[in-house]
Protein backbone atom coordinates (compact mmCIF):
# COMPACT_ATOMS: atom_id res chain seq x y z
CA UNK A 1 0.00 0.00 0.00
CA UNK A 2 2.74 2.43 1.01
CA UNK A 3 4.78 1.34 -2.02
CA UNK A 4 1.84 2.07 -4.33
CA UNK A 5 1.42 5.52 -2.76
CA UNK A 6 5.14 6.23 -3.18
CA UNK A 7 4.99 5.22 -6.86
CA UNK A 8 1.94 7.44 -7.37
CA UNK A 9 3.68 10.35 -5.66
CA UNK A 10 6.79 9.84 -7.78
CA UNK A 11 4.74 9.75 -10.97
CA UNK A 12 2.93 12.93 -10.00
CA UNK A 13 6.27 14.63 -9.27
CA UNK A 14 7.73 13.58 -12.62
CA UNK A 15 4.66 14.88 -14.44
CA UNK A 16 4.83 18.22 -12.65
CA UNK A 17 8.56 18.66 -13.24
CA UNK A 18 8.22 17.58 -16.85
CA UNK A 19 5.74 20.39 -17.46
CA UNK A 20 8.17 23.13 -16.41
CA UNK A 21 9.48 25.71 -18.84
CA UNK A 22 13.01 27.11 -18.78
CA UNK A 23 12.15 29.95 -16.38
CA UNK A 24 10.71 27.61 -13.76
CA UNK A 25 13.66 25.24 -14.09
CA UNK A 26 16.00 28.17 -13.49
CA UNK A 27 14.02 29.12 -10.38
CA UNK A 28 14.37 25.58 -9.02
CA UNK A 29 18.12 25.72 -9.69
CA UNK A 30 18.23 29.10 -7.92
CA UNK A 31 16.37 27.54 -4.98
CA UNK A 32 19.51 25.44 -4.51
CA UNK A 33 22.17 28.04 -5.37
CA UNK A 34 20.81 30.84 -3.17
CA UNK A 35 20.75 28.86 0.10
CA UNK A 36 24.03 27.24 -0.91
CA UNK A 37 25.67 30.66 -0.99
CA UNK A 38 23.79 31.99 2.01
CA UNK A 39 24.60 29.00 4.20
CA UNK A 40 28.26 29.24 3.28
CA UNK A 41 28.19 32.39 5.43
CA UNK A 42 25.16 32.85 7.69
CA UNK A 43 25.51 29.78 10.01
CA UNK A 44 28.99 30.99 10.91
CA UNK A 45 28.12 34.63 11.55
CA UNK A 46 28.21 34.25 15.33
CA UNK A 47 31.74 32.84 15.09
CA UNK A 48 32.80 35.51 12.60
CA UNK A 49 31.37 38.43 14.60
CA UNK A 50 32.75 37.19 17.91
CA UNK A 51 36.13 35.69 17.08
CA UNK A 52 37.13 37.61 13.97
CA UNK A 53 35.64 41.03 14.75
CA UNK A 54 35.78 40.82 18.57
CA UNK A 55 32.09 41.52 19.20
CA UNK A 56 30.76 40.48 22.62
CA UNK A 57 28.49 37.44 22.77
CA UNK A 58 25.61 39.46 24.22
CA UNK A 59 25.82 41.90 21.33
CA UNK A 60 26.10 39.03 18.87
CA UNK A 61 22.87 37.55 20.24
CA UNK A 62 21.01 40.83 19.82
CA UNK A 63 22.29 41.23 16.24
CA UNK A 64 21.30 37.70 15.25
CA UNK A 65 17.85 38.04 16.84
CA UNK A 66 17.23 41.28 14.94
CA UNK A 67 18.43 39.68 11.70
CA UNK A 68 16.10 36.69 12.15
CA UNK A 69 13.13 38.93 12.87
CA UNK A 70 13.83 41.00 9.75
CA UNK A 71 14.22 37.91 7.59
CA UNK A 72 10.90 36.40 8.67
CA UNK A 73 8.62 39.37 9.25
CA UNK A 74 9.82 41.23 6.18
CA UNK A 75 8.04 38.66 4.03
CA UNK A 76 4.85 40.71 4.42
CA UNK A 77 6.57 43.66 2.76
CA UNK A 78 7.97 41.34 0.11
CA UNK A 79 4.50 40.15 -0.82
CA UNK A 80 3.12 43.68 -0.94
CA UNK A 81 6.04 44.86 -3.08
CA UNK A 82 5.48 41.98 -5.52
CA UNK A 83 1.85 43.06 -5.87
CA UNK A 84 3.01 46.60 -6.58
CA UNK A 85 5.91 46.15 -9.02
CA UNK A 86 5.64 42.52 -10.13
CA UNK A 87 7.23 39.20 -9.16
CA UNK A 88 10.32 39.35 -11.39
CA UNK A 89 11.23 42.91 -10.42
CA UNK A 90 10.81 42.08 -6.75
CA UNK A 91 13.11 39.06 -7.02
CA UNK A 92 15.75 41.09 -8.85
CA UNK A 93 15.56 43.95 -6.33
CA UNK A 94 15.82 41.47 -3.45
CA UNK A 95 18.87 39.80 -4.97
CA UNK A 96 20.56 43.15 -5.59
CA UNK A 97 20.07 44.01 -1.90
CA UNK A 98 21.33 40.61 -0.80
CA UNK A 99 24.36 40.79 -3.08
CA UNK A 100 25.20 44.20 -1.61
CA UNK A 101 24.97 42.63 1.84
CA UNK A 102 27.51 39.91 1.04
CA UNK A 103 29.81 42.50 -0.58
CA UNK A 104 29.47 44.51 2.63
CA UNK A 105 30.73 41.52 4.64
CA UNK A 106 33.82 41.58 2.44
CA UNK A 107 34.32 45.25 3.32
CA UNK A 108 33.72 44.48 6.99
CA UNK A 109 37.05 42.66 7.10
CA UNK A 110 38.62 46.11 6.95
CA UNK A 111 35.78 48.15 8.49
CA UNK A 112 34.12 46.01 11.19
CA UNK A 113 31.38 48.62 11.62
CA UNK A 114 29.98 47.47 8.26
CA UNK A 115 29.32 43.93 9.49
CA UNK A 116 25.95 44.49 11.19
CA UNK A 117 24.56 46.60 8.34
CA UNK A 118 25.76 44.02 5.81
CA UNK A 119 24.10 41.16 7.70
CA UNK A 120 20.82 43.05 7.94
CA UNK A 121 20.95 43.76 4.19
CA UNK A 122 21.27 40.05 3.42
CA UNK A 123 18.26 39.35 5.65
CA UNK A 124 16.21 42.12 4.04
CA UNK A 125 16.94 40.62 0.64
CA UNK A 126 15.86 37.18 1.81
CA UNK A 127 12.62 38.58 3.23
CA UNK A 128 11.72 40.24 -0.07
CA UNK A 129 12.77 37.34 -2.28
CA UNK A 130 11.07 34.23 -0.94
CA UNK A 131 7.35 35.17 -1.31
CA UNK A 132 7.94 36.37 -4.89
CA UNK A 133 9.98 33.27 -5.75
CA UNK A 134 7.30 30.87 -4.56
CA UNK A 135 4.52 32.89 -6.18
CA UNK A 136 6.36 33.00 -9.55
CA UNK A 137 6.89 29.24 -9.39
CA UNK A 138 3.16 28.46 -9.02
CA UNK A 139 1.78 31.33 -11.12
CA UNK A 140 -0.42 29.91 -13.88
CA UNK A 141 0.46 26.31 -12.96
CA UNK A 142 -2.41 23.77 -12.85
CA UNK A 143 -3.60 23.25 -9.30
CA UNK A 144 -2.68 19.58 -9.15
CA UNK A 145 0.99 20.35 -9.97
CA UNK A 146 1.52 23.07 -7.39
CA UNK A 147 2.31 20.90 -4.32
CA UNK A 148 4.92 18.91 -6.23
CA UNK A 149 6.62 22.03 -7.62
CA UNK A 150 6.76 23.86 -4.31
CA UNK A 151 7.94 20.72 -2.53
CA UNK A 152 10.68 20.33 -5.15
CA UNK A 153 11.67 23.95 -4.52
CA UNK A 154 11.77 23.31 -0.79
CA UNK A 155 13.86 20.18 -1.35
CA UNK A 156 16.33 22.22 -3.41
CA UNK A 157 16.45 24.84 -0.65
CA UNK A 158 17.20 22.22 1.99
CA UNK A 159 19.89 20.68 -0.21
CA UNK A 160 21.60 24.07 -0.47
CA UNK A 161 21.31 24.58 3.28
CA UNK A 162 22.92 21.19 3.89
CA UNK A 163 25.81 21.57 1.43
CA UNK A 164 26.71 25.22 2.12
CA UNK A 165 28.18 24.77 5.62
CA UNK A 166 30.10 21.66 4.54
CA UNK A 167 31.78 23.60 1.72
CA UNK A 168 32.53 26.75 3.70
CA UNK A 169 33.39 25.41 7.16
CA UNK A 170 37.18 25.19 6.65
CA UNK A 171 37.43 28.74 5.26
CA UNK A 172 35.30 30.86 7.62
CA UNK A 173 38.16 31.88 9.88
CA UNK A 174 41.17 30.94 7.74
CA UNK A 175 40.15 32.69 4.50
CA UNK A 176 36.94 34.70 5.04
CA UNK A 177 37.81 37.22 2.32
CA UNK A 178 37.96 34.58 -0.40
CA UNK A 179 34.75 33.02 0.96
CA UNK A 180 32.79 36.28 0.94
CA UNK A 181 34.10 37.12 -2.54
CA UNK A 182 33.01 33.73 -3.90
CA UNK A 183 29.52 34.09 -2.40
CA UNK A 184 29.19 37.64 -3.74
CA UNK A 185 30.18 36.45 -7.23
CA UNK A 186 27.63 33.62 -7.03
CA UNK A 187 24.87 36.10 -6.16
CA UNK A 188 25.90 38.41 -9.00
CA UNK A 189 25.42 35.53 -11.44
CA UNK A 190 22.09 34.48 -9.93
CA UNK A 191 20.85 38.08 -10.01
CA UNK A 192 21.82 38.40 -13.68
CA UNK A 193 19.88 35.23 -14.44
CA UNK A 194 16.78 36.54 -12.70
CA UNK A 195 17.00 39.79 -14.67
CA UNK A 196 16.55 37.75 -17.86
CA UNK A 197 13.38 36.02 -16.65
CA UNK A 198 10.15 37.02 -18.41
CA UNK A 199 7.40 38.65 -16.32
CA UNK A 200 4.90 36.16 -14.90
CA UNK A 201 2.23 35.44 -17.51
CA UNK A 202 -0.97 37.43 -17.02
CA UNK A 203 0.43 39.31 -14.02
CA UNK A 204 -1.00 42.79 -13.36
CA UNK A 205 1.26 44.65 -10.91
CA UNK A 206 -0.61 47.26 -8.90
CA UNK A 207 -4.03 45.73 -9.57
CA UNK A 208 -6.37 45.26 -6.63
CA UNK A 209 -5.95 41.72 -5.38
CA UNK A 210 -8.43 41.43 -2.55
CA UNK A 211 -11.49 39.30 -3.05
CA UNK A 212 -14.98 40.79 -3.00
CA UNK A 213 -16.06 41.96 0.41
CA UNK A 214 -13.01 40.52 2.11
CA UNK A 215 -10.50 43.36 2.12
CA UNK A 216 -7.68 40.86 1.87
CA UNK A 217 -8.32 39.37 5.32
CA UNK A 218 -5.86 36.87 6.73
CA UNK A 219 -6.85 33.18 6.66
CA UNK A 220 -6.75 32.94 10.46
CA UNK A 221 -6.51 29.19 11.01
CA UNK A 222 -3.58 28.49 8.63
CA UNK A 223 -1.78 31.59 9.94
CA UNK A 224 -2.20 30.52 13.58
CA UNK A 225 -1.38 26.88 12.81
CA UNK A 226 1.81 27.95 11.03
CA UNK A 227 2.87 30.17 13.93
CA UNK A 228 2.25 27.32 16.38
CA UNK A 229 4.06 24.76 14.19
CA UNK A 230 7.14 26.99 13.93
CA UNK A 231 7.02 27.78 17.66
CA UNK A 232 7.14 24.08 18.51
CA UNK A 233 9.56 23.08 15.74
CA UNK A 234 12.05 25.79 16.72
CA UNK A 235 12.44 24.19 20.14
CA UNK A 236 14.21 21.50 18.12
CA UNK A 237 15.95 23.96 15.81
CA UNK A 238 17.27 26.23 18.56
CA UNK A 239 18.19 23.83 21.33
CA UNK A 240 19.10 20.50 19.76
CA UNK A 241 22.70 21.65 19.18
CA UNK A 242 23.58 22.22 22.83
CA UNK A 243 21.67 19.08 23.90
CA UNK A 244 23.21 16.80 21.24
CA UNK A 245 26.76 18.06 21.76
CA UNK A 246 26.39 17.44 25.49
CA UNK A 247 24.95 13.93 25.04
CA UNK A 248 26.97 12.86 21.98
CA UNK A 249 29.30 15.16 20.01
CA UNK A 250 29.27 18.02 17.55
CA UNK A 251 30.04 15.56 14.74
CA UNK A 252 27.03 13.43 15.65
CA UNK A 253 24.86 16.55 15.77
CA UNK A 254 25.90 17.18 12.15
CA UNK A 255 24.80 13.65 11.28
CA UNK A 256 21.36 14.30 12.80
CA UNK A 257 21.02 17.51 10.77
CA UNK A 258 22.02 15.74 7.55
CA UNK A 259 19.39 13.05 8.22
CA UNK A 260 16.73 15.74 8.68
CA UNK A 261 17.78 17.53 5.49
CA UNK A 262 17.76 14.25 3.58
CA UNK A 263 14.23 13.43 4.74
CA UNK A 264 12.90 16.79 3.55
CA UNK A 265 14.71 16.46 0.21
CA UNK A 266 13.43 12.94 -0.47
CA UNK A 267 10.11 12.58 1.34
CA UNK A 268 8.37 15.92 0.87
CA UNK A 269 8.23 15.92 -2.95
CA UNK A 270 7.04 12.30 -2.98
CA UNK A 271 4.41 12.90 -0.30
CA UNK A 272 3.19 16.27 -1.60
CA UNK A 273 0.16 14.95 -3.48
CA UNK A 274 -0.94 12.78 -0.55
CA UNK A 275 -0.64 15.77 1.79
CA UNK A 276 -2.57 17.91 -0.71
CA UNK A 277 -5.51 15.47 -0.59
CA UNK A 278 -5.42 14.98 3.17
CA UNK A 279 -8.20 16.67 5.21
CA UNK A 280 -6.79 19.66 7.06
CA UNK A 281 -7.76 18.50 10.59
CA UNK A 282 -6.13 15.12 9.92
CA UNK A 283 -2.95 16.78 8.62
CA UNK A 284 -2.75 19.00 11.71
CA UNK A 285 -3.26 16.04 14.03
CA UNK A 286 -0.69 13.91 12.21
CA UNK A 287 1.88 16.68 12.08
CA UNK A 288 1.63 17.74 15.72
CA UNK A 289 1.65 14.09 16.86
CA UNK A 290 4.87 13.62 14.89
CA UNK A 291 6.41 16.60 16.69
CA UNK A 292 5.21 15.32 20.07
CA UNK A 293 6.58 11.81 19.47
CA UNK A 294 9.91 13.16 18.28
CA UNK A 295 10.33 15.49 21.26
CA UNK A 296 9.48 12.67 23.67
CA UNK A 297 12.06 10.36 22.06
CA UNK A 298 14.73 13.07 22.28
CA UNK A 299 14.28 13.06 26.06
CA UNK A 300 15.97 9.62 26.17
CA UNK A 301 19.20 11.33 25.16
CA UNK A 302 20.98 8.39 23.49
CA UNK A 303 22.44 8.56 20.00
CA UNK A 304 19.71 6.36 18.46
CA UNK A 305 17.11 8.52 20.23
CA UNK A 306 18.61 11.67 18.70
CA UNK A 307 18.33 10.14 15.22
CA UNK A 308 14.81 8.76 15.67
CA UNK A 309 13.56 11.90 17.40
CA UNK A 310 14.99 14.14 14.71
CA UNK A 311 13.40 11.98 12.00
CA UNK A 312 9.94 12.05 13.63
CA UNK A 313 10.06 15.82 14.12
CA UNK A 314 11.11 16.34 10.49
CA UNK A 315 8.30 14.12 9.20
CA UNK A 316 5.83 16.10 11.30
CA UNK A 317 7.05 19.44 9.98
CA UNK A 318 6.93 18.14 6.38
CA UNK A 319 3.18 17.64 6.78
CA UNK A 320 2.48 20.80 8.78
CA UNK A 321 4.45 23.34 6.77
CA UNK A 322 3.16 22.13 3.41
CA UNK A 323 -0.47 21.79 4.47
CA UNK A 324 -0.57 25.16 6.24
CA UNK A 325 0.64 26.92 3.10
CA UNK A 326 -1.82 24.91 1.03
CA UNK A 327 -4.73 25.94 3.22
CA UNK A 328 -3.65 29.57 3.38
CA UNK A 329 -3.76 29.81 -0.40
CA UNK A 330 -6.96 27.78 -0.67
CA UNK A 331 -8.75 30.12 1.74
CA UNK A 332 -6.99 33.37 0.83
CA UNK A 333 -8.26 36.22 -1.30
CA UNK A 334 -4.97 37.95 -2.09
CA UNK A 335 -2.17 37.19 -4.51
CA UNK A 336 0.10 34.23 -3.87
CA UNK A 337 3.01 36.53 -2.96
CA UNK A 338 1.01 38.35 -0.26
CA UNK A 339 -0.25 35.08 1.22
CA UNK A 340 3.23 33.55 1.28
CA UNK A 341 4.50 36.72 2.95
CA UNK A 342 1.85 36.44 5.67
CA UNK A 343 2.70 32.79 6.28
CA UNK A 344 6.34 33.84 6.54
CA UNK A 345 5.34 36.40 9.19
CA UNK A 346 3.54 33.67 11.14
CA UNK A 347 6.69 31.55 10.98
CA UNK A 348 8.76 34.44 12.31
CA UNK A 349 6.41 35.09 15.20
CA UNK A 350 6.51 31.42 16.16
CA UNK A 351 10.28 31.18 15.88
CA UNK A 352 10.73 34.36 17.94
CA UNK A 353 8.40 33.08 20.68
CA UNK A 354 10.31 29.81 20.73
CA UNK A 355 13.60 31.66 21.17
CA UNK A 356 12.24 33.71 24.07
CA UNK A 357 10.13 31.14 25.93
CA UNK A 358 12.04 28.02 24.95
CA UNK A 359 15.31 29.55 26.11
CA UNK A 360 13.88 30.24 29.54
CA UNK A 361 12.51 26.70 29.74
CA UNK A 362 15.79 25.11 28.66
CA UNK A 363 17.66 27.22 31.21
CA UNK A 364 15.36 26.02 33.99
CA UNK A 365 15.84 22.35 33.12
CA UNK A 366 19.59 22.83 32.75
CA UNK A 367 19.83 24.40 36.21
CA UNK A 368 17.74 21.50 37.49
CA UNK A 369 20.26 19.04 36.10
CA UNK A 370 17.90 17.26 33.67
CA UNK A 371 17.71 18.75 30.17
CA UNK A 372 15.77 15.68 29.03
CA UNK A 373 12.82 17.19 30.89
CA UNK A 374 12.89 20.11 28.44
CA UNK A 375 11.92 17.77 25.59
CA UNK A 376 9.14 16.14 27.61
CA UNK A 377 7.70 19.59 28.35
CA UNK A 378 8.01 20.48 24.66
CA UNK A 379 6.22 17.24 23.76
CA UNK A 380 3.43 18.12 26.20
CA UNK A 381 3.02 21.49 24.46
CA UNK A 382 2.69 19.67 21.12
CA UNK A 383 -0.33 17.85 22.57
CA UNK A 384 -1.91 20.62 24.67
CA UNK A 385 -1.63 23.69 22.42
CA UNK A 386 -3.01 22.42 19.05
CA UNK A 387 -6.58 21.91 20.39
CA UNK A 388 -6.71 25.69 20.77
CA UNK A 389 -6.81 25.78 16.97
CA UNK A 390 -10.23 24.12 17.11
CA UNK A 391 -11.66 27.40 18.44
CA UNK A 392 -10.23 29.20 15.42
CA UNK A 393 -11.71 26.56 13.14
CA UNK A 394 -15.14 27.15 14.63
CA UNK A 395 -14.65 30.91 14.26
CA UNK A 396 -13.80 30.41 10.59
CA UNK A 397 -16.95 28.33 10.11
CA UNK A 398 -19.08 30.96 11.87
CA UNK A 399 -17.58 33.66 9.66
CA UNK A 400 -18.45 31.69 6.52
CA UNK A 401 -22.07 31.22 7.64
CA UNK A 402 -22.48 34.94 8.43
CA UNK A 403 -21.01 36.32 5.17
CA UNK A 404 -21.90 35.95 1.53
CA UNK A 405 -19.43 34.28 -0.82
CA UNK A 406 -16.88 31.52 -0.25
CA UNK A 407 -14.12 32.04 2.28
CA UNK A 408 -11.53 30.14 0.30
CA UNK A 409 -11.76 32.44 -2.67
CA UNK A 410 -13.02 29.94 -5.26
CA UNK A 411 -14.62 32.79 -7.19
CA UNK A 412 -11.95 35.41 -6.64
CA UNK A 413 -9.23 36.26 -9.08
CA UNK A 414 -6.04 35.95 -7.04
CA UNK A 415 -3.48 36.75 -9.65
CA UNK A 416 -5.19 38.64 -12.37
CA UNK A 417 -4.98 35.66 -14.72
CA UNK A 418 -8.57 34.51 -14.91
CA UNK A 419 -9.06 31.42 -16.96
CA UNK A 420 -5.76 29.91 -16.00
CA UNK A 421 -7.26 27.63 -13.40
CA UNK A 422 -10.44 26.67 -15.20
CA UNK A 423 -13.89 28.16 -15.84
CA UNK A 424 -14.98 30.01 -12.71
CA UNK A 425 -18.44 30.65 -14.03
CA UNK A 426 -19.79 27.18 -14.80
CA UNK A 427 -20.54 24.87 -11.88
CA UNK A 428 -22.54 21.70 -12.25
CA UNK A 429 -24.51 20.17 -9.39
CA UNK A 430 -21.61 17.75 -8.96
CA UNK A 431 -19.12 20.55 -8.36
CA UNK A 432 -17.84 20.90 -4.78
CA UNK A 433 -18.68 24.60 -5.05
CA UNK A 434 -22.36 23.69 -5.37
CA UNK A 435 -24.37 23.56 -2.15
CA UNK A 436 -25.92 20.31 -3.36
CA UNK A 437 -22.58 18.58 -3.80
CA UNK A 438 -22.11 15.50 -1.60
CA UNK A 439 -18.39 16.40 -1.39
CA UNK A 440 -19.01 19.81 0.12
CA UNK A 441 -16.22 20.95 2.38
CA UNK A 442 -18.82 21.98 4.96
CA UNK A 443 -18.47 18.46 6.34
CA UNK A 444 -16.09 18.77 9.30
CA UNK A 445 -13.99 15.77 8.29
CA UNK A 446 -13.62 16.94 4.70
CA UNK A 447 -12.05 20.32 5.38
CA UNK A 448 -9.14 20.83 3.01
CA UNK A 449 -9.86 17.60 1.12
CA UNK A 450 -10.01 17.47 -2.67
CA UNK A 451 -12.82 15.56 -4.34
CA UNK A 452 -12.64 13.86 -7.73
CA UNK A 453 -14.39 16.88 -9.29
CA UNK A 454 -12.24 19.47 -7.51
CA UNK A 455 -10.49 20.95 -10.55
CA UNK A 456 -11.19 24.62 -9.79
CA UNK A 457 -9.55 25.08 -6.41
CA UNK A 458 -6.24 26.79 -5.79
CA UNK A 459 -4.11 24.01 -4.34
CA UNK A 460 -0.49 24.98 -3.70
CA UNK A 461 2.21 23.34 -1.68
CA UNK A 462 5.33 24.36 0.12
Amino acid sequence: MADRAARAGGGHLRTALGSLDGSSRFLLLSSFLIPLGSFMVLPFMSVFLHERLGMGLGTVGVVLAAASLVQFSGGVLGGALADRIGLRRTMVAALVIRTAGFAGLLLALHRPSFAVAALLLTCCGAALYLPANKAYLVHGVPDEHRPALLSAGNAALNAGMAVGPLVAGPFVLSAPGALFLAVTALFVLVTAGHARLPPAAGERPGAAAAGPGRGGAVAVLPFAANALAFYLYFHFQHYLAVYAVERASSAFYSVVLLLCFALVIVVQPLASDAIRRMPYPRALALGFLGLAAGMAVLAVGSRPALLVGGALITLGDIVLFLKNDLEALRRGTRSEAVIFGRQRLAAGLGACASGLLGGQLYGLTERGGDTGLFWLLAAAQCLVLPPVLLALRRADAAYDQGHDGPRDGHHSNHSGNSGTHGDHGNHSPDSPDSPDSPDSSDHPDAEGTLSAHDTDRRVPGR
